[in-house]
């Protein structure tokens, strides 16, 4: 493994000759694919960078033996070895500590965190440690480190199990921010996360993680961060969304499909956004949803409403209407169903957009 950190310089072009290796984003189509769940295609991914990069490294609470509490490292412990599928204590602040001291040195691990709400005694470690290190080290170093969470409601879970804080994250300079709603974009985008010379906060939206499969090349492919995907095709209205909450507003928008033609945009990474994409839609629209299913007050879709007031202003036909969560804690059972976004609530706020 390796001992010594490159320089930014050379950092960044072991990166490119990576990406060079796998395809990007190919066609599913024209290559051989397999029928994965999402959370099947987080674990292809680890596989096959594992297989592919003797440097790559799994850490956390049992993702060894066990295979992971949701068994997203399922059969990697057998496969490669308690050296590169590492058990840890329960401290998430250690797990990351030890992780970011490893990646400053070379190595390039995938340390995961059980819950979403269970990443909050690591913040520190990422935040004023993973975040800053090339900066601080002008250079230097670099931290090759991703940090792997489950997220989101919806799945009857205890206390601290069904966070969605993404906005903490993206709101860090140096940090990258993925969530993907597909298998497909699952395997590519963890694959370009690994391969990445800085930190990325990799979040994974446990309520479908096994709510449907599709086809997933066995080839090792990325789809590049900070590129949006439009889900949809529309000329009434943009929908701006990401990870769970994208099934539920295609479900709405097909719900529409005879009233409003509507346009869904995953954005697949909060940070960095897409900008490109997201103004694009929206001059073609001039009306905007955001769904999401963190607490409305400081979440992302009042950066995305702010960045179109800045960018597309003068094509705006109506308020940018916004469907979170509510400014709570994620309650418990009863009421999980009403705080999470749900179709008939996201089709009522496009009408509302539409209709202006």
């Amino acid at each position: 493994m390796a001992t010594e950190h490159p320089s930014e310089e050379t950092a960044g072009a072991e990166t490119d000759d990576a990406q060079r290796e796998a395809t990007v984003a190919p066609d599913p189509d024209t290559v051989e694919t397999e029928d994965l769940t999402l959370v099947q295609g987080v674990q292809d991914a680890l596989a096959t960078e594992l297989e592919r990069d003797p440097d790559v490294l799994v850490m956390g609470e049992d993702v060894g033996e066990n295979g992971g509490v949701f068994r997203a490292t399922d059969g990697l412990y057998e496969e490669f070895g308690e050296d590169r599928v590492i058990d840890t204590p329960l401290a998430e602040s250690g797990i990351v500590g030890t992780a970011v001291g490893m990646a400053a040195y070379g190595l390039r691990p995938v340390a995961e965190i059980q819950f979403m709400g269970f990443i909050y005694p690591a913040f520190d470690q990422i935040v004023s440690h993973a975040a800053r290190l090339r900066t601080r080290s002008r250079g230097r170093f670099t931290c090759p480190l991703v940090v792997r969470a489950p997220y989101g409601g919806g799945i009857r879970a205890p206390e601290h199990h069904s966070e969605s804080t993404e906005a903490m994250f993206a709101h860090m300079p140096g940090l990258k921010v993925a969530m993907p709603s597909t298998p497909y974009d699952a395997k590519g985008l963890l694959t370009a996360a690994i391969r990445d010379p800085d930190p990325v906060i990799f979040l994974e939206p446990k309520l479908i993680y096994r709510a449907f499969r599709e086809p997933v090349p066995t080839e090792s492919y990325t789809v590049p961060l900070g590129e949006a995907a439009v889900r949809r095709e529309g000329a009434d209205v943009s929908v701006y969304t990401w990870g769970a909450m994208a099934h539920r507003t295609m479900q709405a928008a097909e719900d529409l499909e005879d009233e409003i033609d509507v346009e869904v945009v995953d954005l697949r990474t909060v940070s960095p956004l897409d900008t490109e994409t997201i103004v694009e839609s929206f001059e073609k629209t001039g009306r905007g949803v955001v769904v999401h299913e963190a607490p409305k007050t400081g979440g992302l879709a009042g950066e995305i409403t702010a960045t179109l007031q800045e960018e597309a202003l003068l094509y705006q036909e109506a308020p940018i209407e916004r469907v979170t969560g509510f400014d709570t804690p994620f309650p418990l059972y009863a009421l999980e169903d009403y705080y999470l976004p749900e179709a008939a609530r996201i089709a009522d706020s496009i009408r509302e957009a539409v209709e202006f």
